[in-house]
C-alpha cells in the first residue's frame, strides 16, 4: 500500500511540474534559437520544419502564423535599449535604419496581442509611407499625444509590444550581430 501511495504522489508531482513547466514555456516564452539584436528579438526557425516544441505550442495557443523563412522575419520589442518596458504613457522614439528588406512594418500591440485601438485607426508604419530624412533614417513617435512626422499613438496604455516585420530580406538564421542586421533604435525620451 505504501509503495502505491509513493508511486502516485509521484505521479501527480511529476504531471503537476510538467504542465506547470509547459504553460510557462508557452505563456512567457523560451530562449530557443532566438536572435537579439538591441532591444529587438526574433526567431528566425519559428518559420521552419526546425521549429522548438515549445514554440510550436506558443504558436498553436495564440493561433499565430509566423512568416516563412523564405519568407521574411518577424523581430518583437517589449523594451527600450535601456531595457525600460515600453510604456504607452510615455514618448517612445524608434529610429535609424532598417536591415535590407524589399519591405518592413512597424505594428503596435498590447499586452493580449492585439492591435491598440485609437481614433485615428493608425496601428503601424510600412517602409512605403515612412517619412525619412536625406540620409534614408527615419524617426517614429510613439506616444499617447499627437506628435509631429510619424505618429504612433498609444491610447495611453500601460504597456505595449512592437512587432517589426521584414519581408523578402537576407536577415535569418545565419545572422548574428547588429553589424549584420542594423535594426532601429528605441529609446524612451518623456514620461509624465
Amino acid at each position: 500500500m505504501r509503495l502505491l501511495f509513493s508511486t502516485l504522489l509521484t505521479l501527480c508531482i511529476a504531471a503537476v511540474v510538467g504542465v506547470g513547466a509547459t504553460w510557462m514555456a508557452t505563456t512567457r516564452g523560451t530562449e530557443f534559437g532566438t536572435l537579439t539584436i538591441g532591444a529587438w528579438t526574433a526567431r528566425p526557425k519559428i518559420g521552419t520544419a526546425d521549429i522548438d516544441p515549445y514554440s510550436r505550442a506558443t504558436l498553436i495557443r495564440n493561433g499565430e502564423l509566423p512568416i516563412g523563412t523564405g519568407d521574411g522575419i518577424a523581430f518583437t520589442a517589449r523594451r527600450d535599449d535601456r531595457k525600460r518596458l515600453l510604456d504607452g504613457r510615455c514618448d517612445v522614439v524608434v529610429s535609424g535604419v532598417t536591415p535590407p528588406a524589399r519591405f518592413w512594418t512597424l505594428t503596435l500591440y498590447d499586452s493580449k496581442g492585439h492591435l491598440v485601438a485609437n481614433s485615428l485607426q493608425r496601428y503601424g508604419f510600412t517602409s512605403q509611407e515612412i517619412v525619412r530624412s536625406a540620409d534614408g533614417s527615419f524617426e517614429i513617435h510613439i506616444a499617447s499625444r499627437s506628435r509631429a512626422g510619424n505618429w504612433l499613438p498609444t491610447g495611453g496604455i500601460e504597456r505595449y509590444t512592437l512587432m517589426f516585420r521584414l519581408y523578402d530580406t537576407p536577415v535569418g538564421v545565419a545572422t548574428r550581430s547588429a553589424r549584420d542586421a542594423p535594426m532601429p533604435a528605441i529609446a524612451t525620451v518623456g514620461c509624465p
